[in-house]
């Protein structure tokens, strides 16, 4: 008796330190190098079950259906999963495979099609998708041109499908409609109210398609459909969900982290990281003040109308998952490993993260009980894992692995969870799960991927511009998981030959302060605005092909447009050279403008809500923003009357640089233009 007593007592001290010491025991297990390849090859497996199974049961269409094992058209009609899933094939290495695809791609793919398509979805999904495949065709062994990454196949289909979503961004305000006719723009009687996410979430690959290309439509159309959205912004710098595209009204004024608003959010921070934009970070930083005052609770974050603040909906949903990543990329650990351990309790809880979680009653929602295998709470512990090494992050990724392959996957692919509570299927697999889940979660167990290059490698090629490094590391993943080489994106500028050529020229005699047009050291270091040293330059196209007119002038460090100033018609090329097949005339309108780009001294000012908002002066829409007046418009959004519209449009930049700093950031993403090295706001002195 008196040993069973000393038993029971050990068992409740055993009890006792296991309750309240949970953190160290599950901080005693290391995941070894063969744990992770253990890990990483099941990730592959997982891929190839679903990849080969849409392949066989459901290619042509866009998705497949794994319960009945067929497939279906959902987004549009253009193998969507296959393009969405082409660029894994080379993260994991498969380069056969993206060769021969990437082929099939080209040889099949038709967008003159009479179908109605989602702006936003075609942009996230197949516009980047083809980008991203674009950047990495070289390292897949693809045949490029000689003028890559300015030029090839795969980028002349992402264009031909981006200046078919264009016409969707000519309204009053700048902001796009969500629904586009691929052959005749958008349909007649289709909605002016999109969600805020439609909005703003073009940047990353118009931007990226502008830098490649040289046509500046591209990210000019995005960049006003972001300034004009947050000119909507509330008194207290949150948003609303819903939005009148040709009025600026708002719709529904309730505004979370996630659902509806995510990747307007998101964009601001990677928009600022791939295009060295002060104002998109200002941006964020002012919304992100607001959220963090009126929508967050105890490291959750709720709804709250936009106007007043007060909780309106005090629920977490599944793409509030974005959110740690994100905190990650501004460097803010802390703060991000404190979110993601409230969003990984709850997919412990039912194996899964719902649709919407009732924080209060910490159950499902009602009627939003579904998973449907959703990637933003890997991606997130993908970047955390970057930036803090914790091994805590890995069993993150253990844990969704072992829930999604022993709970979803089927004889021909992994199945939608319908109810996290009782773990019912439904039978659709969204393309994102090949192109986002699966690839985050390889990359979380391949820490030596190319994708990770911390900036100690890099490969230098010749292109038609000159000498251009790529594949330096620093990619940014648009909101569809498909990363963009930045360092890429920027070798294809059409004056950046001549530009290098003025550098080069100047550097043995350059005069820094001179340069940044600043009279003093605390000019440069105030934040107020670099005179502009480059004038309004135009790039006229002929038969004979493109020629820049532009003056010898130095860099502005503030601009990053990057594009030269470009003329289209029928009739003309691109600015780039392209050993690919010609551009059909109904790829381009036959309009002949020029795209300006402009900036003015502006003194600081402060706006109605107070403070100092002198980096943002030149963020608010007016109407000169939209020179074309309705009773000038065309009866119907077209890209003529975009063009006009986009004219006059400001895309300079009045802020000095400092770059951001995480210890996830490559080396090269912490330089500012002119070389210097920056790790947080450093003063003339040193002083912070």
């Amino acid at each position: 008796m008196k040993l069973m007593g000393t038993w029971r007592s050990s068992v409740t001290l055993l009890f006792f330190f296991l309750l309240i010491s949970p953190i160290q025991f599950c901080q005693l297990r290391k995941f070894t190098k063969q744990d992770l390849l253990g890990y990483k090859k099941r990730v592959v497996d997982m891929f190839n079950h679903a990849y080969e199974s849409y392949m066989q049961y459901a290619y042509p269409l866009d998705e497949l259906r794994p319960l009945t094992c067929d497939g279906h058209d959902t987004w549009g009609s253009f193998s969507l999963t296959l393009i969405d899933a082409l660029d894994m094939l080379a993260i994991i290495g498969n380069y056969t495979e993206f060769r021969r695809v990437a082929k099939l791609v080209l040889d099949s793919a038709d967008f003159d099609t009479d179908i109605n398509a989602s702006v936003f979805e075609t942009n996230i999904r197949v516009v980047a998708g083809l980008l991203s495949s674009h950047l990495l065709s070289k390292k897949a062994g693809m045949e490029t041109d000689p003028g890559w990454p300015c030029s090839g196949p795969l980028l002349d289909l992402a264009e031909n499908m981006a200046r078919r979503l264009l016409p969707a961004f000519d309204t009053p305000t700048g902001m796009p409609y969500g629904t586009i006719n691929l052959r005749h723009g958008v349909p007649a009687g289709e909605t002016t109210v999109t969600c805020t996410a439609g909005v703003g979430t073009f940047i990353v690959e118009f931007g990226t398609l502008s830098r490649l290309t040289g046509d500046p439509i591209f990210e000019n159309a995005a960049m006003r459909a972001m300034k004009s959205l947050w000119n909507f912004r509330s008194d207290i710098d949150l948003f609303g969900n819903h939005i009148d595209v040709r009025t600026g009204r708002w719709t529904a004024l309730d505004m979370g982290i996630g659902a509806g608003v995510d990747s307007y959010l998101e964009y601001l921070v990677k928009g600022s990281i791939m295009f060295n934009s002060p104002e998109m970070l200002a941006m964020f930083n002012e919304c992100k003040v607001a959220i963090e005052k009126y929508l967050k609770r105890d490291d959750w974050y709720m709804w709250g109308n936009m106007k007043k603040g007060s909780i309106t909906l005090p629920v977490f949903t599944s793409l509030d998952c974005y959110w740690p990543g994100i905190q990650s990329l501004l460097g803010d650990n802390d703060s991000a490993m404190k979110t993601i351990l409230n969003f990984h309790q709850v997919w412990k809880q039912f194996g899964f993260v719902p649709e919407f979680y009732n924080i209060p009653k910490a159950d499902a929602h009602a009627n939003r009980e579904g998973y449907p295998l959703r990637p933003e709470l890997i991606e997130s512990t993908m970047y955390l894992y970057q930036a803090t090494k914790d091994p805590y992050l890995l069993q993150i990724g253990v844990d969704m692995l072992e829930s999604i392959e022993q709970v979803t996957k089927t004889r021909c692919g992994f199945a939608t969870v319908k109810d996290v509570t009782d773990h019912r299927l439904e039978n659709r697999m969204e393309s994102f799960f090949l192109a986002e889940t699966l690839k985050y979660m390889y990359l979380l167990f391949t820490p030596d991927h190319f994708i990770h290059n911390n900036g100690s490698r890099g490969e230098v090629i010749e292109t038609t511009y000159g000498e251009c490094v790529i594949d330096a590391g620093g990619y940014v993943f648009n909101t569809e998981g498909h990363p963009i080489d930045v360092a890429a994106v920027h070798c294809c500028s059409a004056v950046k030959k001549k530009d290098d050529d003025i550098l080069f020229k100047l550097h043995d005699n350059l005069d820094l302060l001179a340069l940044l047009g600043a009279t003093d050291e605390g000019q440069h270091y105030g934040g107020q605005k670099w005179e502009k040293k480059r004038k309004d330059q135009q790039t006229e196209n002929s038969d004979n092909g493109s020629e820049s007119n532009s003056e010898d002038s130095s860099k502005e460090t503030g601009d990053s447009s990057g594009a030269s100033n470009t003329t289209k018609s029928e009739s003309e090329s691109s600015n780039h050279t392209s050993s690919s097949s010609d551009k059909t005339e109904k790829d381009k309108e036959n309009v002949k403008i020029n795209i300006e780009i402009k900036q003015e001294k502006s003194s600081p000012q402060t706006d109605n809500r107070g403070g100092n908002t002198s980096i943002l002066n030149d963020l608010n829409v007016d109407e000169n923003d939209s020179p074309v007046k309705d009773s000038e418009r065309s009866e119907e959004p077209n890209i003529a009357d975009l063009y006009k519209s986009l004219k006059d449009f400001e895309i300079g930049f009045k802020a000095p640089y400092s770059l951001m700093y995480c210890p996830a950031q490559p080396f090269h993403m912490k330089l500012s233009v002119m070389g210097e090295m920056f790790e947080n706001r450093i003063g003339p002195l040193g002083e912070e």
